[in-house]
């Protein structure tokens, strides 16, 4: 049943991959970093294939100068053609489709926030980069960004709790300069927001949809957004011992009831 589909993006032509239901609201899946459209380790692909699977239409493209697109890759931040270009394509596709919640992992969810969701009614933001982009830099599909001083805190208040960990320090196993340094740096006061993690909070204040913010426990990349995200903000929802892109078998079925609620609440 899955197919694909080539549409216009400006002069560029993208290519995407649909997964067909009939249900009224559908599932886009943005990707982030340089990712083809299967995703870190084809997740995306198996993603797409659950949630076509309870009723739910699913969209996944490359955007411009990545993977079958053709174009020029200018990066996330200036990928807002790509996805309105995407959720256009995706409507034509699928008449019956009513409403469409985005999904976006990484510089993928920063980038749903920075064009303030347009065209969207729902978005599920995972791990949003927040990090100043350098010329032309990109996240890797699995970045390991600095540990952020509360990062930090929670790595060792887990390791304290550890017996092995623990043994580990005792019988000399653990470096003690490298674990005084890490002391030091989790005691720092944490950065402030950075001027990208500023636009994103501005934009997403934009969108007037259903917003859900998904961090992987164990993710670097999670930490820093809620270093620079307001800790009591209901919408924030964690998973435990998660990695990045939520491969670990609970994580990929706690993504799958996140997305699906996401979408049952469209109607």
């Amino acid at each position: 049943m899955r197919r694909h589909i080539a549409f216009a993006c400006n002069s560029d032509t993208l290519i995407g991959t649909l997964d067909p239901a009939d249900g009224p609201a559908g599932l886009l899946i943005v990707t982030g970093g340089n990712e083809l459209r299967c995703g870190p380790y084809g997740s995306h692909a198996k993603l797409a294939q659950k949630i076509s699977a309870a009723g739910f239409p699913v969209m996944r493209f490359d955007r411009r100068g990545v993977g079958d697109s053709s174009g020029y890759n200018a990066g996330f931040s200036q990928s807002a053609d790509d996805i309105s270009a995407a959720i256009v394509s995706f409507r034509s596709a699928f008449p019956r489709i009513k409403r469409i919640a985005a999904y976006g992992n990484c510089d993928a969810a920063s980038a749903l926030m920075l064009t303030q969701g347009q065209g969207c009614d729902a978005l599920v933001l995972a791990n949003p980069w927040t990090f100043e982009p350098e010329a032309h830099a990109e996240p890797e599909a699995e970045p390991h960004p600095q540990m952020t001083p509360g990062a930090i805190r929670a790595h060792y208040l887990r390791r304290l709790t550890d017996p092995r960990a623990l043994w580990r320090l005792l019988t000399g196993k653990v470096k003690v300069g490298k674990l005084a340094g890490s002391l030091a740096d989790a005691v720092k006061p944490a950065p402030p927001p950075s001027s990208l993690a500023q636009d994103m909070a501005a934009g997403l204040a934009q969108f007037s949809g259903a917003i859900t913010l998904l961090i992987a426990e164990h993710d670097r990349t999670g930490q820093v957004f809620l270093s620079q995200w307001d800790a009591g903000d209901q919408r924030l929802r964690i998973c435990p011992k998660a990695g990045h892109s939520f491969i670990e078998p609970k994580a990929r079925i706690w993504l799958q009831g996140q997305l699906l609620g996401a979408l049952r609440s469209l109607g």
